[in-house]
């Protein structure tokens, strides 16, 4: 963390409210940087965002506008639930709802003016017999699968819907999707396995915008970004590709603040299970933050195996023992003294250790990681 970026922060977590027991803190700089790089990765297309399960769980209600501000005019979205918040934030924007249409609820996307991503002949026979009745002709993207066995037309049905084109003629198919199963994984012959797929599929369809790429298809190259990429995790600063540099900025810093410090002899052991015994007498520093918000107990240290450091400053605090629901201890001995108090913040997340990292030491993916981040923290947006 450079000097200024640390000083900024500081200035920040000094807003928080005395009680707060920690901060979440969203840099909606780099989230925009992050678009503007991965716009600039796929010229030839438009490039939308993802913005389901609130914005990656750091908060739709300022991820989105700032990505608006940044260019972006397409979001997608899971539920209509998220899609009638986003609605509310982004009159203009064009939203999609990733989950497809349930029986009974097409008057609801056009009172939103929001768009189901039709997933089978049934959804399409439903919206376009709603289409018919409102004597419009509603948008909505149509899902092709080709590969995930997921959500999306299965081959078959893709043949049937070339065989009922009047469906077609009773609303505005505006846009044809489909998700890569593989992506992350560069070199897998699954990936050009379902870009051809993709190809054959939607050739019938002429006319109609395509899109593969999430954020793993746009480090994929050129050949698969078509008319539209709808990168995700990318913009939050996640990791896209299983291998190599990771480009994108760090978005999420986590900090939780320290409830108590004291000194325990060499021999006692730290936490539930009595997992860690100490080698040394240790200064421990406990802090507020357990898997209760979002910090896994997959990630927990022992004898056997390091967690993920914690940092004040420039100072690395080693994790102690296993991580409980609201708390977690880290080895604060040699930290100066003066470096660590009561009620000052540890950095346990951001720039030295991703989420990215975390999914690593816990056994599961960024992702999971981001969703579940900071529930009961009190969040902070900077841009930068």
């Amino acid at each position: 963390m450079d000097e200024a970026f640390a000083e900024r922060i500081a200035k920040e977590l000094a807003k928080a409210p005395p009680h707060a027991t920690g901060a979440l803190i969203v840099r909606l700089g780099a989230l925009r940087r992050n678009y503007k790089r991965l716009r600039e990765a796929a010229p030839s297309s438009e490039t939308a965002a993802v913005v389901k399960a609130n914005a990656y769980g750091l908060g739709a209600d300022r991820c989105a506008p700032a990505l608006e501000r940044e260019g972006c005019r397409c979001f997608f979205v899971a539920t209509l639930e998220e899609a009638h918040a986003l609605r509310a934030l982004l009159p203009r924007a064009v939203i999609y709802v990733l989950n497809g249409l349930f029986p009974k609820a097409a008057a609801y996307f056009e009172k939103l003016s929001v768009r189901p991503v039709l997933g089978s002949l049934q959804e399409i026979a439903e919206f376009a017999g709603y289409s018919r009745s409102r004597s419009q002709r509603l948008p909505a993207a149509i899902h092709i699968d080709t590969g995930m066995e997921r959500l999306g037309l299965p081959a078959y049905e893709v043949q049937g819907l070339a065989e009922v084109g009047d469906m077609l003629s009773s609303f505005r198919p505006s846009l044809i999707i489909s998700h890569l199963v593989c992506g992350d994984l560069a070199d897998s012959a699954k990936n050009e396995e379902q870009r051809a797929r993709f190809e054959e599929r939607t050739a019938g369809l002429q006319g109609i915008p395509r899109s593969l790429a999430n954020s793993a298809g746009v480090a994929l190259g050129p050949q698969f970004h078509f008319d539209v990429t709808r990168p995700g995790i990318s913009l939050y600063g996640g990791r896209a590709q299983s291998h190599g540099a990771n480009p994108m900025e760090p978005v999420a810093w986590l900090f939780g603040k320290v409830a108590q410090l004291h000194w325990a002899e060499a021999g006692e052991t730290v936490g539930y299970g009595a997992t860690q015994t100490l080698k040394r007498r240790t200064r421990v520093a406990t802090v507020c933050a357990g898997y209760a918000d979002g910090f896994f107990r997959g990630l927990s240290a022992s004898d056997a195996r390091e967690g993920p450091a914690g940092h004040i400053g420039e100072h690395r605090l080693p994790l102690l023992g296993r991580v409980s629901m609201d708390l977690i201890t880290y080895d604060a001995t040699d930290a100066p003294e003066d470096a660590v108090g009561r009620g000052g913040f540890v950095e346990i997340l951001g720039g030295r250790v991703t989420v990215d990292d975390l999914a690593g030491f816990a056994g599961t993916i960024g992702y999971e990681a981001l969703t579940s981040l900071g529930r009961r923290y009190q969040r902070i947006y900077v841009d930068d």
